[in-house]
């Protein structure tokens, strides 16, 4: 038996013997031991040390190649292919052709027709990375991941070779059992990746934390996250409510949120609903399949109409005002050159004196002004004139973009009178034209970008200071809640308000609010004449029944 127990291990060194007996012969003749100690002294500084070193290797670009390569130097033996995802245009082509490959690798290794029969029905379950490619230059335009955990080490490998895919535009993946450790590294990892990303999907992966909120960050680009089946209930709600919008921040990236097929109530509803009040940037939002009653539909929709601005959101809108004034007045060129100081005009506003006397102020001091700048200063002080006419009520920029915009294609409304008056002065201000030119430039890169939705004109009734509601909300999915007729009679009061609102002369230009509604498979009747009220306000609204339409039109005249 003792002859039997030692000849396993005479014949184990025996299989890397070949290439060992070149340098040294007498291997042989030192027992066991030093024959297993040889190979892994000579062969590492041969072909193994370099690429152990993942932080040396250059990504190509080619996610097949860098994967496996990077991979292989973290130690992996068996790791997931990168593979084109099949079309689903024909039904059973795409299995056919996925089943041909393995099928002929494994005839090379096995050569067992039944075990690549077998092998190939269960292809679609080995752990793969799927990639839709450009047509044009075959590069990665998006991956699939689903149904393999994924690990913080293959994070890492994914932050050093999804960086170089210059057009990676989404991010997919499926119950791949996501841990709140795992997505903050993978939220630091989208970053680094190309600009071209914009949508991510984590689909099938429930956090104990829920912290699903951290994708949606003032500095994140994404604009489309799908959180479907995540078991998302009412504090994971609030988290996400907050991420939208708050009093004194906002998301303004992300234009569509699919959180179906949670556990969201009434309570997390309304922390969405409080989200939408503020946030002007998000048009498609999906709350399908979860646990909404009357109590959240009436939160929702509460925030689609004019809804009465709270104490709190009231003090910071006067702030907003204040300051937004006084930055207009310190760079108009009609108080920046004489003594009316902002504090001056503050106290006067504080203490309540019109607007009007302020402008009257403002004309009797470019009475003294020098012959040559008298004329511009008194347009300039017109300007300042209608920026103040807009009261209280309304945002200090309400107002002037028409007028301004019809004298001169200029964007900026704070530098315009600045360029007409360096145009006087001469020669020796070019400098101070470029620079108003510049800061031109800034204001409209921040307007566009910085609007606060509580510098929006308001109505004021009976001491109280109403919003016009959310109207950038485009898709609104309530499918299959526990909504019944008492939300949608807020819902009916909703769509009769916007559909009135698109009518009027004030919505010829910008949002005019919901073009799709669903709350179907709720807990109400379908011939509910409210529900068929709604149905028939909103099917004008919605452009897929106006292109069937237009469609449709010609045929009927054919016939």
């Amino acid at each position: 038996m003792s002859g039997e127990a030692s000849a396993p291990p005479a014949t184990s060194p025996r299989a890397p013997r070949p290439g060992i007996q070149k340098s040294s012969g007498a291997v042989t003749k030192k027992g066991d031991r030093a024959a297993k100690e040889k190979p892994a002294t000579v062969l590492p500084p041969v072909g193994e040390e370099e690429p152990k070193n993942p932080e040396e290797y250059q990504c190509t670009g080619i996610l097949e190649v860098d994967f496996a390569e990077l991979c292989t130097r973290w130690g992996y033996t068996d790791f997931p292919k990168v593979v084109t995802r099949p079309r689903p245009q024909p039904t059973f082509a795409p299995s056919a052709s996925t089943s041909e490959k393995p099928t002929v690798d494994d005839q090379r290794l096995s050569g067992s027709c039944s075990l690549n029969s077998l092998e190939s029905k269960y292809v679609f379950f080995r752990p793969t990375i799927q990639v839709e490619l450009e047509p044009e230059d075959k590069s990665v335009k998006e991956i699939y991941i689903r149904g393999w955990k994924v690990e913080e080490r293959i994070l890492g490998i994914f932050s050093k070779c999804l960086p170089s895919l210059s057009q990676l535009q989404a991010i997919n993946l499926w119950k791949v059992g996501l841990t709140d450790k795992t997505l903050t590294t993978f939220v630091a990892l989208l970053p680094l990746c190309s600009s071209t990303l914009r949508k991510v999907s984590l689909e099938g992966n429930p956090l104990p934390e829920q912290s699903y909120h951290k994708l949606m960050a003032a500095d994140s680009t994404i604009t489309h996250l799908s959180l479907r089946n995540n078991n998302i209930d009412d504090h994971g709600a609030q988290l996400l409510g907050q991420a939208l919008s708050t009093l004194h921040s906002c998301n303004r990236t992300l234009v569509s949120l699919n959180l179906g097929f949670n556990h969201i109530g009434d309570e997390g509803a309304g922390y969405i609903a409080d989200g939408l009040r503020l946030n002007r940037s998000l048009l498609w939002l999906s709350l399908a399949h979860n646990r909404i009653q009357d109590k959240g539909a009436l939160k929702l929709a509460e925030v689609l109409r004019p809804f009465e601005l709270t104490h709190t959101e009231v003090v910071e809108r006067r702030r907003l005002l204040l300051e937004k004034g006084s930055q207009e007045r310190s760079r108009s060129p009609s108080t920046s050159r004489h003594g009316d100081s902002k504090t001056e005009r503050d106290k006067n506003q504080l203490m309540g004196v019109s607007s009007f006397a302020l402008v009257e102020k403002d004309k009797t001091q470019t009475v003294k002004t020098p012959k040559g700048l008298g004329k511009k200063k008194e347009k300039s002080g017109e300007v300042v004139k209608k920026e103040e006419k807009s009261g209280p009520g309304q945002s200090p920029t309400q107002g002037t973009p028409k007028k301004e915009d019809s004298a001169k294609a200029g964007k900026g409304k704070v530098t315009i009178p600045e360029q007409k008056l360096s145009k006087g002065k001469g020669a020796k201000t070019g400098s101070k034209e470029k620079r108003s030119i510049l800061m031109e430039s800034e204001l409209v890169g921040e307007g566009a970008e910085m609007v606060n939705p509580l510098l929006e004109p308001v109505e004021h009734r009976d001491g109280k200071v109403f919003m016009p509601g959310n109207k950038i909300l485009l898709h609104l999915n309530l499918l299959r809640n526990r909504i019944t007729e008492v939300g949608l009679e807020a819902f009916l009061t909703v769509v009769q308000y916007q559909a009135q609102f698109a009518k009027s002369k004030s919505a010829s230009k910008g949002p005019v609010g919901l073009l799709w509604l669903s709350l179907a498979k709720n807990c109400f009747s379908p011939q509910c004449p409210t529900y068929t009220m709604i149905q028939e306000l909103m099917l004008p609204r919605d452009p897929i029944s106006k292109c069937k339409h237009k469609e449709e039109e010609p045929v009927a005249s054919c016939t």
